[in-house]
């Protein structure tokens, strides 16, 4: 057999995600406008806006790590900011909170906010089968609430984070994890942090179709039955943790009507939270990570910050 077929012969091919190739290898698309999800942005002060970034590892074993930004307004031990813990999109596949897009969203976010935030590194698939990035997730979340009492192995969750005031957001893939993690906290009770709030951006979550691209990399998952991809089939969402949500949807993206099912779902469920809906128009997918020089990216910061901040 001609070796050089199997270097060139694909067997899946997702663009704009990744192709698969018959001897195994994968290789990831790269397009001028993904770019900013690949372009690495070293750690230190954001000379703009006063955030500072570090990278700290979450999981010596499993190389799962996290990048921490705190907001210029931080002035000592003693002043305690909310914990936004945020999971990036990226189709499960793509993506990290060191890629530019993820990066600069967030340091916008802990300035504008005055927040602390902690946005995890999870595993990518396919190399790494769905569920294992929700299940680093969940990981993550656990090695954070460790930092609770002050006792934590990362000084500037001790010092800086107020337990009392945590948040999960995420954007599409991202939310999908965010939720995920919000129910295993309810579910398990998990101690230390006070989850008050989700911020749902752009979710992914299953349609009436099968994804082809979804089933290649969660090989396990019993589809429509499955919790992950259906929240409406998950008997434990009534115990999701935090008291309330907001889902934010963008006129023109292909997964509005999922980010509208989603507020169904929760308005069915028996959770005893509330709930906001907001729209940007006009506005496609992710459009605050791919144009965020939009004016439409100001209207929905200011709607995230005061979701944060409201008491």
């Amino acid at each position: 057999m001609d070796s050089s077929s199997n270097e060139s012969e694909t067997t899946h091919d997702f663009p704009p995600y990744f192709k698969v190739y018959k001897d195994g290898r994968i290789e990831r698309y790269i397009t001028p406008e993904r770019a900013e999800l690949r372009l690495r942005i070293p750690t230190g002060l954001d000379p703009q806006t006063g955030v500072q970034c570090k990278d700290v590892v979450v999981s010596p074993q499993s190389g799962v790590s996290a990048r921490i930004f705190i907001p210029k307004s931080i002035n000592g031990p003693d002043h305690k900011l909310p914990l936004v813990v945020h999971y990036h999109g990226g189709g499960f596949c793509v993506g990290s909170p060191f890629a530019k897009a993820f990066h600069d969203f967030l340091v916008s976010l802990a300035s504008q906010a005055n927040v602390v935030v902690v946005s995890v590194d999870y595993r990518l698939a396919p190399e790494h089968p769905l569920p294992i990035a929700h299940q680093d997730s969940w990981t993550s979340m656990q090695w954070i609430a460790t930092h609770s009492n002050g006792q934590g192995p990362e000084p500037w969750l001790n010092e800086y984070a107020d337990f009392g005031r945590v948040f999960l957001a995420g954007e599409s893939a991202g939310a999908n994890i965010a939720h995920y993690v919000a129910v295993q906290a309810g579910t398990t009770g998990l101690a230390g942090p006070n989850i008050v709030g989700l911020i749902i951006l752009h979710p992914y979550f299953g349609g009436k179709d099968p994804d082809k691209m979804i089933s290649y990399m969660y090989p396990t998952s019993t589809w429509y039955n499955d919790p992950i991809l259906y929240p409406e089939v998950d008997p434990n969402v009534s115990r999701m943790a935090g008291k309330k949500v907001l889902i934010c949807v963008a006129e023109k993206d292909w997964l509005k009507d999922r980010g509208v099912g989603y507020s169904e779902t929760l308005g069915k469920s028996g959770w005893k939270g509330s709930l906001g809906l907001f729209e940007s128009e006009g506005e496609s997918h992710g459009f605050f990570l791919f144009n965020p020089s939009s004016d439409k990216v100001g209207p929905l910061m200011k709607v995230m910050v005061d979701f944060i901040n409201q008491e």
